[in-house]
């Protein structure tokens, strides 16, 4: 039987508009996910369905609305231009393999990528979870989605799983040709803040590796970049709940950065792989605002990888790595 490679290029995923009844229907689907909150189904479910989704699913939708753009969410659209461009590319280097996009939560689910991979005739699938660093609330979740799919299936495809690049060279010389041309077009700050999505304190305690590959990745950017200690930091953002996250959590750490007197920050979200919610909304807006109101003067922040033709670059070496 000919052998047939096909890459399904996966990302959390976003609500399909920015109102309170969409936005319900996906934090339904994302928050319900027991990979995502960790809580025993018969105390979280009333909770989500009850309390949460009712009070936070229209104040979300308010915050989709300031950031939607003409082509629908911005993790959407970047989403779409990185698989055409990581199609076009690994075309340029011989490597003629369909490449589809899939969500872990909303649409395309990833069943509707897989479907579209085998009507191409696909028996071979590389799964891309657009993650940097490993989590289990995010790489394990589209594993369990792919099983999931997989569970109609009577003849499986052979699977592969690229399962995280934190250190990869060429994502960390992403991230770098990234700051370096910001500082080129806005002058450099006077500090680096590398922010990364949260997870539990809980997690990492249970052998989550999430926590220490985002440190090795912002240590690594910084040595790429040249920073002295005193020059960089690394914090996490986006927390939810009461319980304690992974520390130091962003908005502290932006606030205390400009009462210790530095006036230019440049800020980085190195886990993101395309700009969303959390990145034009929390760190843009929100974060700046409290950066300002310390009295920080200059806020830079540095957009995600998106599309970038270094980041595409960098898939493509992933990519090829698993089809050697």
């Amino acid at each position: 039987m000919t052998t047939k490679t096909g890459i399904l290029l996966v990302n959390l995923g976003t609500p399909a508009a920015p109102t309170a009844s969409a936005v319900r229907s996906f934090l339904g689907q994302f928050l319900s996910d027991p990979r995502v909150v960790e809580i025993p189904r018969l105390l979280w479910s009333p909770l989500l369905n009850f309390v949460i989704l009712p009070l936070r699913a229209p104040r979300v939708a308010k915050l989709y609305q300031q950031i939607w753009t003409e082509e629908g969410s911005p993790l959407m659209a970047i989403s779409r231009r990185q698989r055409a461009a990581l199609e076009q590319e690994l075309k340029r280097e011989g490597v003629d393999v369909p490449v589809q996009l899939a969500m872990t939560y909303g649409s395309p689910s990833l069943a509707e990528g897989w479907q579209a991979l085998k009507a191409q005739g696909v028996n071979r699938v590389i799964l891309l979870p657009l993650y940097p660093q490993y989590a289990a609330s995010t790489t394990a979740a589209v594993f369990d989605g792919w099983a999931r799919a997989m569970k109609k299936e009577r003849h499986l495809p052979v699977m592969r799983l690229i399962r995280d690049y934190h250190a990869h060279p060429e994502y960390i010389q992403a991230l770098a040709m990234s700051v370096r041309r910001q500082w080129e077009q806005q002058g450099q700050g006077e500090h680096l803040l590398m922010s990364f999505h949260g997870i539990p304190q809980r997690s990492e305690d249970e052998g989550d590796p999430y926590g220490h590959q985002c440190r090795r990745t912002a240590a690594l950017l910084a040595e790429a970049l040249g920073l002295a200690p005193e020059q960089w930091s690394a914090s996490f953002q986006s927390r939810f709940g009461k319980q304690e996250w992974l520390k130091p959590y962003t908005d502290a750490t932006i606030t205390a950065l400009a009462e210790q007197g530095i006036k230019r920050l440049d800020v980085i979200c190195p886990a993101f792989s395309a700009d969303c919610l959390e990145t034009l909304e929390e760190i843009q807006v929100e974060n700046r605002e409290h950066f300002l109101a310390a009295g920080g003067e200059a806020f830079h922040y540095v957009p995600a990888l998106n599309s970038d033709q270094a980041h595409i670059r960098m898939m493509v070496s992933l990519i090829c790595r698993e089809l050697a």
